[in-house]
C-alpha cells in the first residue's frame, strides 16, 4: 500500500526518502518541500496544528530564487503606499492575501506561527476572506521576511488586491460549476437506464439487456465517482487523518458505500441492491445545494466586500499643476500625498484629497449611508470611495492606500467578522458532537435493521447519513451576522465587534452624550435678528468681512455661515475680549460684545436668543444693526433619531458635562425626561453602572475623550465617527457619517438578525429532529435524504439573505 504524505496527504512516490521527525515517530513525506515545511512547523512548536486541521495542506515546494526576490521588491517603500499603513515609531500595518487558506487550523498555524517572529506584533485573519491583517515594527523585520516566513510553512501571501481575490473566487465557481455539470449530466443519464428497470414489470427485460443497462449505469457513475465526488472525499480524509470526524464525514460515507455495495451487487448478479442512480442523484444534489449556499453566501457578504473594491484602478493624474491642467491616467495605486488628480463628472474617487479648484456635490453614501449628494467647494475634503456627481474637480491627495478613510473602515469590519460571537461558537460545538452522535446512529441503524430486512438495512443507513445537516447548524449564525453586517456598513453603520449584534437586540436604555453627539459639537450660527436696516444676509456678509483673517471659534461661525466672502474689510483693529472694528466701503463699523459695539448707545429690542447661546453685536456709527446668537445646535436627525428609539420601547437618557440650563433645554426638545447635567467622566460611568446594577442593558452614543471608560463600561456602545480617535477605538460600533438616524435602524437590523438566528438554529434542529427518526425508520430513500440535507443549508442560507434586502 503506497503511503500519504503527512503533510499534504498526496501519494509517496516509490523509492522517495524524505522522513519526518514528529513526536517520537517517523512520518513519510512526497517531497523535499513537504519535509521542509513540516519540520519547520514541528520545529517553531507548532506541531499541535497536525492535530487540529480539517482541511489539506497544499503540496509544498521549493521557493524558486527567483520568487524570492519578487518577494524581496515589497520592501519598497513606494511599492508599500498602496497597501501598507504607517504608524508612529516606524510601526507598519498591511493588508494581505492568503493562499492555501483551506480550513480554521491553516488560520491558527500562519497566526501562531507570525506571532512569534520578532518584530510581528499583531495578526488578524480573516477566515471568510483570507484577507490577514498584519503589524510589525519595521526596525526589527522586515515585511519580505513576514513573506518568507508564510512560505515557509507552505503558504503563499501577497498585497490584497480585490481584482485578485475575484479571479481566485472565479476559478473556484469554475471548479464547482464543471463538477456539478458532470455529476449532473451523469445523473440524467443514469436515471435514462433506471427508469426502465424501476417501471418495467419483472421478466419484461430480457436478462442480458437488464445487466447491459447496469453496466452502463457504472460506466456513467464513473465520472461522479472520480471526479465530482472528490471535495467530500479529501474533506473526510482530512478529518480521518486529524483523528476527529467532519461534517462531510458521513456524506463520504454514504456516497462509498452506496456505490461499493452496489457493485459489489452488479458484480454477483444480485438482481437488487443496484443503486447507482442514486449515487449520482445525491452527488449532484449536494453539490447543487452547496453550490447556491455558495452564492447566497457571497451575496450575503456582498455589501461588507462592496467597500473594498470602491477604489479604481486608474486615476487621472495632473503633472504640472497649476502651470497646467492637462491630466494622464495613472494607476491609482501609484498615487502619493502631494499629487494633483483630476476627478471628472460621474467618476470616483482614488483617493483621500482635498479640493483645490471647482465647486460641485458629491455621494458619500456608500461610505456614510448619507444619500443625499454632500456640496464640495475649494478646501473641503474628497473621501476616496466617494463619487463626484456634478462638475470636474482638481484636486490634492492627502492619503492613499492603506491611509485612506475607506481602508481604516475596512480594518474594522475585518476584525468584527473575524470574532466569533458566542452563539457561533455553541453551535459549532454543537455540531462537532452531531457528527458523532449521527455516526453512532447510523451503525445503532445498520445493526437493528440488517437482522430484520438484510435486504434495506444498507439503504435505510445510507438514509440516516446523507439526509442529517450539521452545515446548518453552523451556517445558522455567521451566515446572517456577515449579511447583518454588511447591510449596517452600508448604512454608515460600523460594526467593530464581533458580539454586538447580538448584545444590541437586548438593549433596553440609551444613554446619549451631548455635545458633539446629540449637538455639532462646534461653535454655529444659530440665529440672526436684524433692527430692519439690513437684510440678515447683508448683515452677516458684513460680520464675516470684518472676522475674515481671525481663527476665534466664534469668528469661524460666522464665516462658515456667510460662505465665500463678498465684500473686502480695511483698517482692521482687534481689541481683545471685546471685538473687532474696521471700515467696508468707507462706512466704519464694530462687532463684538453688547457694550464694545453699542459704544454706549442702548440696544435694540430684538426676540430672546436661544438659551446658552453667546450674543455677537454689529454696529456702524449711526446705530446698531444686528445680533448673531453663537452656539452649538442640535443635529437635525437628533429629535427624529430619539421619537423612534422610544417608539422601540428604549428608555432614553441624556448625560453630559455641560451646564444645568443647557442641558435642560436640550432635553426639552427632544423629549427626553432622564437627564444629568454637569456630569465628570466618573459620574457617567457610575450612571451607566447603575442602571447595569438595576438589570437595564445600555447602549451607550458619545464621541470626546471623556467618554472613552463610559463607552468601555457599556453592555454595547457607538463612537462618533468624527470623534476623538480614543473614543472610536472604546465603541462597538462606529457611527461614519454621523448620521443618528441610523441608529432606530441598527437597533432594528439587530433585532431582526437575533430573530433570523433563532429561526435558523430552530430550523436546523427541528430539519435534524424530525428527519433523522424518518429515515432511521425506513421512510426515505437515499436520494430524498440527499434533497432534504441540500435544501436544509439553503433554506438557512436564504434565511439570512433577506436581511440584504434594502429599501430603496
Amino acid at each position: 500500500m503506497t503511503d500519504s504524505c503527512f503533510h499534504c496527504g498526496l501519494p509517496v512516490p516509490s523509492g522517495a526518502a524524505h522522513p519526518i521527525r514528529y513526536r517520537e515517530r517517523t512520518e513519510p513525506a512526497c517531497c523535499a518541500g513537504c519535509q521542509a515545511v513540516a519540520q519547520t512547523i514541528i520545529d517553531a512548536g507548532l506541531d499541535d496544528y497536525y492535530q487540529h486541521r480539517d482541511g489539506s495542506s497544499q503540496r509544498a515546494e521549493a521557493l524558486p530564487t527567483e520568487l524570492l526576490e519578487q518577494i524581496r521588491l515589497y520592501d519598497n517603500e513606494t511599492l508599500q503606499q498602496s497597501f501598507v499603513r504607517s504608524e508612529d515609531g516606524d510601526v507598519r500595518e498591511a493588508s494581505l492575501i492568503l493562499e492555501g487558506i483551506t480550513c480554521a487550523a491553516c488560520v491558527w498555524l500562519n497566526e501562531h506561527h507570525l506571532q512569534r517572529l520578532d518584530g510581528v506584533l499583531a495578526v488578524d485573519i480573516n477566515y471568510t476572506s483570507h484577507r490577514a491583517r498584519v503589524r510589525w515594527d519595521n526596525r526589527k523585520i522586515r515585511l519580505s521576511q513576514i513573506l518568507e516566513a508564510i512560505a515557509a510553512i507552505g503558504y503563499r501571501a501577497h498585497p490584497y488586491d480585490a481584482a485578485r481575490q475575484e479571479a481566485l473566487q472565479q476559478k473556484e465557481r469554475k471548479r464547482a460549476i464543471n463538477r456539478l455539470w458532470v455529476a449532473g449530466l451523469s445523473m440524467m443519464q443514469v436515471m435514462m437506464y433506471a427508469v426502465p428497470v424501476y417501471m418495467a414489470p419483472d421478466g419484461e427485460i430480457e436478462p442480458n439487456f437488464l445487466w447491459m443497462l447496469h453496466w452502463a449505469s457504472l460506466i456513467l457513475t464513473l465520472p461522479v465517482m472520480v471526479y465530482s465526488a472528490v471535495p467530500f472525499y479529501q474533506a473526510c480524509w482530512r478529518d480521518l487523518k486529524a483523528r476527529r470526524v467532519g461534517m462531510d464525514t458521513p456524506v463520504t460515507l454514504g456516497i462509498l458505500v452506496t456505490f461499493f455495495a452496489s457493485l459489489y451487487a452488479l458484480v454477483n448478479h444480485i438482481d437488487h441492491g443496484i443503486y447507482f442512480d442514486s449515487v449520482s442523484m445525491f452527488v449532484f444534489l449536494l453539490l447543487g445545494g452547496r453550490y447556491l449556499e455558495g452564492v447566497a453566501r457571497r451575496r450575503a457578504g456582498s455589501a461588507a466586500e462592496s467597500l473594498v473594491k470602491l477604489i479604481p484602478a486608474f486615476a487621472h493624474k495632473v503633472a504640472r499643476w497649476p502651470e497646467s491642467r492637462a491630466s494622464e491616467e495613472a494607476p491609482a495605486a501609484l498615487l502619493a500625498s502631494g499629487d494633483v488628480i483630476l476627478v471628472r463628472p460621474g467618476e470616483t474617487v482614488p483617493a483621500d484629497a482635498e479640493v483645490l479648484e471647482g465647486s460641485g456635490s458629491a455621494s458619500e453614501a456608500l461610505l456614510t449611508g448619507e444619500s443625499a449628494p454632500v456640496p464640495k467647494q475649494t478646501g473641503d475634503t474628497l473621501i476616496a470611495g466617494s463619487v463626484n456627481i456634478d462638475s470636474p474637480l482638481y484636486a490634492r491627495v492627502t492619503g492613499t492606500g492603506e491611509h485612506t478613510r475607506l481602508a481604516a473602515i475596512v480594518r474594522l469590519l475585518d476584525l468584527a467578522l473575524a470574532e466569533k460571537p458566542r452563539m457561533a461558537r455553541v453551535a459549532d460545538r454543537i455540531a462537532g458532537y452531531f457528527v458523532l452522535a449521527l455516526l453512532i446512529a447510523a451503525a445503532a441503524t445498520f445493526a437493528w435493521w440488517f437482522p430484520q430486512d438484510p435486504e434495506h438495512a444498507l439503504w435505510v443507513t445510507v438514509a440516516v447519513l446523507v439526509i442529517s445537516c450539521p452545515c446548518a447548524l453552523s451556517l445558522a449564525t455567521p451566515a446572517a451576522l456577515t449579511a447583518a453586517t454588511g447591510e449596517l456598513a452600508l448604512d454608515g453603520l460600523l460594526v467593530t465587534r464581533g458580539h454586538t449584534l447580538e448584545t444590541l437586540a437586548g438593549a433596553t436604555d440609551v444613554v446619549f452624550d451631548k455635545t458633539g453627539t446629540l449637538t455639532h459639537g462646534r461653535m454655529r450660527l444659530v440665529a440672526t435678528d436684524c433692527t430692519g436696516e439690513l437684510a440678515p444676509g447683508q448683515a452677516l456678509a458684513l460680520a464675516a468681512a470684518l472676522e475674515a483673517g481671525s481663527e476665534h471659534p466664534i469668528a469661524r461661525a460666522l464665516t462658515d455661515a456667510a460662505g465665500a466672502p463678498s465684500l473686502a474689510a480695511h483698517h482692521l483693529a482687534n481689541q481683545p475680549g471685546a471685538g473687532v472694528t474696521g471700515e467696508i466701503d468707507g462706512q466704519h463699523y464694530r462687532l463684538g460684545k453688547a457694550a464694545f459695539a453699542a459704544a454706549g448707545r442702548a440696544l435694540p429690542v430684538l426676540p430672546p436668543a436661544p438659551a446658552g447661546a453667546t450674543e455677537i453685536w454689529l454696529a456702524s456709527d449711526n446705530a446698531v444693526l444686528a445680533r448673531f446668537a453663537i452656539g452649538d445646535s442640535m443635529r437635525e436627525d437628533a429629535a427624529a433619531a430619539v421619537t423612534a428609539l422610544q417608539a422601540q420601547g428604549l428608555a432614553v437618557h441624556l448625560l453630559s458635562g455641560d451646564g444645568e440650563a443647557a442641558v435642560e433645554r436640550l432635553a426639552a426638545e427632544l423629549g427626553i425626561r432622564r437627564l444629568k447635567a454637569g456630569a465628570s467622566p466618573e459620574d457617567k460611568l457610575a450612571y451607566v453602572s447603575d442602571l447595569q446594577q438595576a438589570g437595564r442593558r445600555v447602549l451607550m452614543v458619545g464621541d470626546g475623550i471623556n467618554d472613552a471608560p463610559v463607552l468601555s463600561r457599556a453592555d454595547v456602545s457607538v463612537a462618533m465617527g468624527g470623534g476623538t480617535d480614543v473614543a472610536a477605538e472604546s465603541g462597538d460600533m462606529l457611527l461614519i457619517g454621523n448620521r443618528l438616524a441610523s441608529l432606530p435602524a441598527a437597533l432594528a437590523m439587530a433585532r431582526r438578525t437575533r430573530r433570523v438566528i433563532r429561526q435558523n438554529l430552530a430550523w436546523a434542529a427541528l430539519y435534524n429532529l424530525v428527519a433523522l427518526p424518518l429515515a432511521m425508520a425506513g421512510f426515505v430513500t437515499p436520494w430524498i435524504a440527499s434533497l432534504g440535507m441540500a435544501a436544509s443549508s439553503l433554506i438557512v442560507v436564504g434565511n439570512a439573505v433577506r436581511l440584504t434586502r434594502r429599501k430603496h
